[in-house]
C-alpha cells in the first residue's frame, strides 16, 4: 500500500506541474484529470471511498468537462497561444519566488516527522456520515477556508472577464 501511495504522490506531482507548464489549455485540463485520478486513488489508499468517488464524479466527470467546454468557447476566436507575445520573461521572477517557496515546503516536509502518534482511524472513516460529521464538526474551519477560497477565486474570474468585456467594447 505504501508503494502506490509513493506512485500515487509522483503521479500527483507530475501532472501537477504539467497542469502548469502546458502551453496548451486542453493539455493543462488533462493533466489536471490525471491529477484528480490520482488524487483519488491517494484517498482509496486512506480508506476514504467516499471521498475517492466523490473527487472523481463532481471534479473529473462535472467541473472539468466545464472547464473543457469554458476553454472551448474562449478560444474559438483567438490565436493560438504559439502566436502570442511570448511573456515569460515577465512572469519569471514570480516563478522564481514561487518554486523557491515550494521547495522550502518540500524540504520543510522532508524534515519533518511525519510517523503517526494519534489514534488510528474509526474503521468506517470512509463513509458518507463519519465523513459528514467531521467534515462539519473537527474540519470546520478548513471547510470554511476553502469556501472563502473559491468564493474569492469565483469573483476574480467574474471581475477578470468583466474587465475584458468592458476593454473590448471600447
Amino acid at each position: 500500500m505504501t508503494a502506490l501511495f509513493a506512485a500515487c504522490a509522483v503521479v500527483l506531482v507530475l501532472s501537477a506541474i504539467g497542469v502548469v507548464v502546458s502551453r496548451h489549455p486542453v493539455h493543462s485540463v488533462v493533466g489536471l484529470i490525471v491529477n484528480f485520478a490520482a488524487l483519488a486513488v491517494l484517498f482509496l489508499t486512506l480508506s476514504a471511498e467516499f471521498l475517492a468517488m466523490i473527487q472523481i464524479i463532481i471534479y473529473a466527470g462535472a467541473i472539468l468537462v466545464l472547464f473543457l467546454f469554458v476553454i472551448a468557447l474562449l478560444t474559438v476566436g483567438s490565436d493560438p497561444i504559439e502566436r502570442t507575445a511570448n511573456k515569460l520573461p515577465e512572469q519569471a521572477g514570480q516563478a522564481v519566488i514561487a518554486g523557491l517557496v515550494a521547495l522550502g515546503f518540500i524540504a520543510w516536509g522532508i524534515q519533518t516527522d511525519w510517523t503517526p502518534t494519534a489514534a488510528k482511524p474509526a474503521p468506517d472513516l470512509g463513509t458518507v456520515g463519519t465523513f459528514g460529521i467531521q467534515l462539519l464538526t473537527t474540519h470546520v474551519f478548513a471547510f470554511e477556508a476553502t469556501a472563502f477560497v473559491l468564493l474569492v477565486a469565483i469573483i476574480g474570474v467574474v471581475m477578470m472577464a468583466g474587465r475584458r468585456e468592458t476593454g473590448a467594447r471600447s
